[in-house]
């Protein structure tokens, strides 16, 4: 294929993802499974570990799912900002609890209580909440990836 014929190819696939009705399914697939660790290498990891990465992978699901409709930078961030905000975390976490295995509940137990040096502006309650879904969040990447997507489908994200 010809570069040009290459590029047609690539407007003509943008377009149709652009056009799509199932946002949502286009995220999902778009996420590819990560390197998956061991559960004796995922238990050396520390929870306050889990939550940073947890807090990316959270983050970067947040930011996806707002590329739909296009808007301006400024708009995307405002959108992305109100629902990674621990206060918005902390809802969510609220809301996925029914929806929730044991492990994973222990999982989020040990997220709060490693929780640390919160924001002067929280309630730390709040903050221990939303460090407990970012821990969850970074041990299902890395243990349970097709877990992970249906716990995130769950989230009611607000546009």
């Amino acid at each position: 294929m010809n570069p040009k014929e290459e590029e047609a190819k690539n407007v003509e696939d943008e377009t149709a993802i652009q056009n799509s009705s199932d946002i949502p399914e286009f995220l999902v697939n778009l996420n590819q499974a990560p390197l998956y660790l061991s559960e004796a290498q995922v238990k050396e990891i520390s929870p306050s570990a889990l939550a940073y990465l947890g807090d990316a992978i959270y983050e970067l699901y947040v930011r996806m799912f707002f590329l739909w409709p296009k808007q301006r930078p400024e708009i995307y961030h405002r959108l992305v900002v109100a629902q990674v905000r621990a206060e918005t975390q902390a809802l969510h976490l609220r809301s996925l609890t029914p929806h929730l295995r044991s492990y994973e509940l222990d999982m989020i137990r040990r997220g709060r209580n490693a929780a640390t040096g919160r924001p002067k502006r929280l309630n730390p309650e709040i903050y221990q909440q939303a460090t407990g879904l970012e821990t969850l969040v970074g041990y299902l990447y890395l243990t349970d990836y097709p877990r992970l997507q249906e716990l995130l489908q769950k989230l009611h994200l607000e546009k």
